[in-house]
């Protein structure tokens, strides 16, 4: 398994976003581009493709060193032996995860609000997704934003790691980490832009110039 892992830019898939191109070969620009790690979500495929897809994913990211984690389905990360899972509120919880894949494996948890921090048992929680930070409409039951302001806030009661999610792009991207988050995961500002590779390029040079004033500052 793939540990220390770097979340600053955070590739989550999408078919329909991908078009064409495809997912794989959506992953293999974006890693190209200095993507560090990718999430696998397809929640309308069925089990077995979603299998093949995640081996065939997961060979691309292991050549290239980059962890590969699957949303929700834990039996789909460990059939294709996945170097990790992230789940959200509603999925299995985070100690049902972790007694089913091991200690070794990297576990993330969705957190949208100061209130799913409160009830949420983050032993064992290697890193959260908070959002969505802005608008979004990758995900049509995605709450409502937290902004800026809420993600400072969640930062700020959590020594966990914390990748921000949700209307992330080239143009926002320096916010969410001023605001201390350690990364953003991006799903249309990659997976939908005609250049795969250029557009994780960008995002990554922008994640490091913001890190470097992050430090600069404290």
């Amino acid at each position: 398994m793939i540990r220390p892992f770097d979340i600053s830019v955070y590739l989550i898939t999408d078919r329909a976003l991908s078009g064409a191109r495809g997912v794989l070969d959506t992953v293999e620009a974006a890693i190209a581009g200095g993507a560090t790690m990718v999430q696998l979500r397809d929640p309308e495929a069925k089990t077995r493709a979603l299998v093949e897809e995640a081996r065939a994913i997961h060979a691309l990211t292991r050549a290239a060193g980059v962890p590969f984690i699957v949303n929700d389905r834990v039996d789909v990360a460990l059939a294709a032996g996945a170097d990790g899972v992230h789940v959200g509120q509603a999925d299995m919880t985070v100690a049902d995860v972790r007694a089913l894949i091991g200690p070794e494996p990297i576990l993330g948890l969705s957190i949208t609000s100061e209130a799913d921090l409160d009830v949420s048992d983050l032993r064992g929680v290697d890193y959260l997704g908070v959002g969505p930070v802005f608008q979004t409409s990758t995900k049509p039951d995605a709450a409502a934003p937290i902004n800026v302001g809420g993600l400072e806030a969640i930062v700020a009661r959590t020594k966990v790691p914390i990748v921000a999610i949700g209307g992330l792009h080239a143009g926002n991207a320096a916010d969410a980490i001023a605001a201390g988050a350690h990364g953003i995961a991006v799903v249309s500002a990659i997976c939908a832009a005609p250049d795969a590779e250029a557009a994780t390029r960008e995002l990554a040079e922008i994640l490091r110039r913001a890190e470097n004033n992050t430090q600069q500052g404290h």
